[in-house]
């Protein structure tokens, strides 16, 4: 589970360390013997096991507000026994952030308990062929007709794509350019128009597909918050997750972490424990010193949203660029202490070094969270010097 030593942080209230000990207690006793092979039932099963666990409770809220620091310690914690168990339960979270957030009352009425049960699968459908981490340049279309919204266009790496029974999606409803002209919208995943085109495979196996929007006809009830709002509303849902992603990163290093712990103590090198080697004991030291420094940033982020701070892009992205790409580094040194057996297939930590590439991309590659960071940055200095410096 999450290290008891960090569960004491002030980051927490003792709210936080029930949630961190339900969801271990959960995993340690569903997640020993997932199927990843076939990937679509067993994120079923996952979904409704979390919903029945109480789990998925924490993906929505009928009042605009998700408790950040829960979000990210189930998901550090699921992440640690299993990356697909991570990925269920992190889906119904983004998959409804924007209802939760900005839908109206009768959506959230409709959408929200059934998500959380785990009745209903969602997906989030931001990302489009020739539009990754640059959201205003969407180019799928909306356009009014007769009490309806007519929706054209192709999305990608649509998570739970495939398997999803509702879809938030974004397009372009043109009140001006660029991000300005973006609008959200719900679409049941058996109206007409919406088709699975393409099932995308990745090292790590997860549902993911390409779905393309044939004339397809939604009632403008559908639309969540206000028509133009739909980059903010975007921004809003990812300035949340990416924490968490972080946060499943540093279930990651700390799977990686105990289980090289367990590597170096009980294999021997030469008559000697491989911990004895003063080359192993720093590659030990800087594993520690990555998850204690990405939990920290991790938690930052989580506890400074939780605690009013209407936006926290500067911190989520830090927190993301640092969990994400050190975990990249601790388990590869994780496969480095393991030898052979790391890159064996089946292998726990050959399974993390698949798990890990994905989260440096995914809400947010890396580079583009080095653009957000710098330039949230400068902005801050100018409205601390207000202009005189």
């Amino acid at each position: 589970m999450t290290d008891p030593t960090s569960l004491s942080w002030p980051f927490f209230e003792p709210r936080h360390r029930k949630i961190a000990e339900q969801a271990n207690d959960w995993a340690s006793a569903n997640l020993q013997h997932i199927d990843h092979f076939d990937i679509d039932q067993s994120c079923r099963n996952l979904v409704a096991g979390l919903g029945n666990a109480g789990l998925l409770q924490h993906t929505g809220s009928k009042d605009g507000y998700l408790d950040v620091r829960s979000l990210c310690l189930i998901r550090e914690t699921l992440a640690r026994h299993d990356g697909l168990a991570d990925f269920a339960f992190a889906m119904q979270g983004l998959g409804t952030g924007a209802i939760s957030l900005f839908g109206s009352s009768a959506q959230r009425a409709q959408w929200l308990p059934r998500t959380r049960s785990g009745e209903v699968i969602s997906a989030f459908a931001l990302t489009e062929p020739h539009s990754g981490s640059d959201v205003a340049s969407i180019s799928m279309t909306a356009v009014p007709d007769r009490g309806q919204y007519v929706l054209q266009g192709e999305k990608t790496w649509v998570s739970n794509g495939g398997i999803a029974d509702m879809y938030t999606v974004f397009a372009r409803t043109g009140e001006g350019p660029g991000a300005k002209g973006l609008s959200a919208f719900i679409i049941p995943a058996d109206t007409p128009g919406l088709k699975i085109v393409e099932r995308l495979e990745t090292i790590a196996p997860h549902p993911l597909a390409r779905i393309h929007l044939d004339d397809c006809r939604i009632p403008v009830e559908s639309m969540i918050g206000k028509s133009g709002d739909g980059f903010k509303i975007a921004m809003s849902v990812l300035d949340i997750f990416r924490s968490t992603v972080a946060a499943a990163a540093l279930g990651f290093s700390r799977r990686a972490l105990d289980e090289s712990l367990v590597r170096v103590s009980s294999r021997h090198f030469q008559g000697s424990p491989m911990f004895d080697l003063q080359l192993v004991q720093g590659k030990i030291a800087e594993m520690a010193v990555d998850v204690d420094a990405s939990a920290l940033l991790v938690y930052r982020a989580a506890w400074t949203k939780d605690s009013g701070m209407p936006k926290v892009t500067r911190e989520a992205a830090m927190a993301k660029l640092f969990a994400t790409d050190r975990a990249q580094q601790v388990i590869d040194k994780a496969v480095q202490l393991h030898g052979g057996d790391g890159v064996r297939s089946g292998h726990i930590v050959e399974s993390l070094y698949r798990e890990i590439r994905a989260l440096r991309i995914y809400e947010g590659a890396s580079d583009v969270q080095k653009v957000i960071i710098a330039r949230q940055t400068m902005s801050a200095r100018k409205n601390q010097y207000d202009g005189t410096h």
